[in-house]
């Protein structure tokens, strides 16, 4: 009987941690499905590559200007694109060389416009702008303040023309649907300051 019980227990914890895990997993897909669409933008370092073709395969940088130069088709905007939509763009153009060559597009290295939290917040570092971001959407992406934060005392740094432009932030009014002109839309370079 204790035999029996035993195994039951045994086989219901297996179902039981088994269908935790498939719901942990469906969590994180739909956790990571809104809004997780990926922008280039300058600095990025992409690899691209036509099929079966070595001459046209070669690693290439987003320029300053939202460009890429590739052979044959000359330049090509990428700022502002998926990695589907610049393969599209580029498969489209260099079809008039190379017709029904599938062309693959892969990022290497990110290196478009960021932005930085610092202070008390639950993670301060840089973080990728994939897309225009605003102040909230930065707070949250940093895991939201510790107890301790001075969230009515935030603020923002931004580089201008040599110097620096401060802008305030009091979190609780935002959050309370007040003043929402104080979340701005955050600029290459931004450093948000919890203190």
């Amino acid at each position: 009987m204790k035999r029996r019980f035993c195994c039951l227990l045994s086989f219901s914890l297996i179902l039981f941690y088994g269908n935790m895990c498939t719901l942990c997993g469906a969590e994180q897909e739909e956790m990571a499905a809104p809004g997780s669409e990926f922008y280039l933008g300058p600095g990025d370092v992409l690899e691209i590559s036509v099929w079966k073709d070595e001459a046209l395969s070669r690693q290439v940088v987003v320029r300053p200007d939202g460009k890429i130069s590739f052979p044959l088709i000359g330049d090509v905007v990428a700022r502002g694109r998926t990695v589907s939509q610049l393969r599209e763009a580029v498969e489209g153009k260099i079809k008039a060389f190379v017709p029904d060559a599938p062309v693959n597009v892969m990022v290497i290295q990110v290196g478009s416009p960021k932005v930085y939290v610092v202070g008390k917040v639950a993670k301060p570092g840089l973080y990728i702008m994939g897309e225009p971001l605003r102040v909230m959407q930065v707070l949250a992406m940093a895991g939201g303040m510790t107890p301790f934060a001075k969230k009515n005392d935030i603020i923002i740094i931004r580089k201008d023309n040599g110097g620096q432009q401060v802008y305030p932030f009091n979190y609780s009014k935002v959050a309370d649907g007040k003043d929402l002109g104080q979340n701005i839309r955050l600029e290459p370079g931004d450093t948000v300051v919890v203190p």
